[in-house]
């Protein structure tokens, strides 16, 4: 031992300062959090991809399945996002300097919110005014809303990240306010038109004068909205109170970080559950059948009585309205 025992000693003692208890448990909590984070991220890649192919390739689009082919996009975008910054946490990658990676983060979940909002009121339309939205509506309506709305999307990102000095160029910070209060205004607006929409869906079906059937593709929409509210609302909250709580020294914790993070990757791993889900109910009962006719199914925005008369094959193409 002789001169190497002190020596011993002080890393020893260092070692036991920086691997408290406290510390340990810390850091077992955090890298738990990342891995389950990946799990649901893994999950809900396969479940967006498992939409996207049977949208694009096995189904005829509509008007309502156009948005919800845009809408599994832009969460599987998000979860391959989310899914690199998660493995930060548990492999050495070092994707923090990637900073664009921020930019396609907030250019998916705004793309996202926008196609939620886009669904539950163009859903709220074809109730309220349906002479004029199966007779007037332009053929391709969805597919201009869903175009104008990925521009919308990528503009202001690349905005936010030329101003806050994600991209090429230096902090602004004057410009960087201004993106971050365009974008806050953006979140706000879109989450009240899905909320405000479908609650006046609900109040109409409850207490109109012409009695309105509750289709499955309502409870779709339902379900979506209030899976956002619950778990993709508050990474947008979040991302809108850092500027100015970082202004006033106030600074969020890792753990609330990884939490929302978190719950955002819920809620896009949900949508595509919440389909299949809606689809496996048949007469109050699940019935296992294949993937897409469960697609189908919770597309199908007729009611179960008059679609029940029909063959398997015309549930998903007939459900809804012809319209694009």
């Amino acid at each position: 031992m002789g001169p190497t025992t002190p020596a011993w000693n002080i890393n020893n003692t260092a070692v036991n300062e920086s691997y408290n208890p406290e510390h340990f448990s810390c850091i077992i909590e955090f890298n738990t959090l990342s891995i389950l984070t990946v799990i649901i991220t893994m999950v809900g890649l396969t479940g967006n991809a498992i939409v996207l192919w049977i949208l694009a390739f096995h189904m005829n689009r509509n008007a309502f399945s156009t948005y919800v082919l845009n809408l599994a996009g832009a969460d599987f975008l998000y979860l391959c996002t989310q899914i690199l910054r998660s493995l930060e946490c548990v492999f050495p990658l070092n994707i923090r300097n990637f900073k664009f990676l921020y930019i396609v983060l907030m250019f998916a979940y705004l793309a996202g919110l926008c196609m939620i909002a886009a669904i539950a009121a163009e859903r709220y339309l074809s109730v309220v005014w349906p002479i004029w939205y199966h007779c007037q509506r332009p053929r391709h309506t969805s597919a201009i809303m869903c175009a104008l709305l990925w521009a919308l999307c990528i503009m202001l990102s690349l905005l936010y990240g030329e101003g806050c000095g994600f991209l090429l160029s230096q902090y602004n910070i004057s410009f960087c306010i201004t993106c971050e209060l365009i974008i806050m205004a953006l979140i706000i607006i879109l989450s009240v038109v899905p909320s405000v929409s479908s609650m006046a869906l609900l109040v109409k079906i409850i207490c109109g004068s012409h009695r309105i059937h509750v289709t499955r593709f309502y409870v779709t929409i339902a379900l979506t909205v209030v899976v956002f509210l619950f778990f993709g609302l508050p990474f947008g909250i979040y991302w809108s109170l850092v500027p100015w709580v970082t202004h006033n020294g106030i600074i969020f914790s890792d753990k609330v970080k990884k939490v929302i993070k978190c719950l955002s990757c819920v809620n896009s791993c949900a949508n595509p559950i919440i389909y299949f889900l809606v689809g496996s109910i048949r007469q109050g009962r699940f019935q296992p059948q294949t993937l897409k006719l469960l697609l189908q199914r919770a597309m199908q925005d007729t009611p179960e009585k008059e679609s029940g008369k029909r063959g398997p094959s015309q549930d998903g193409e007939t459900g809804n309205s012809p319209v694009q």
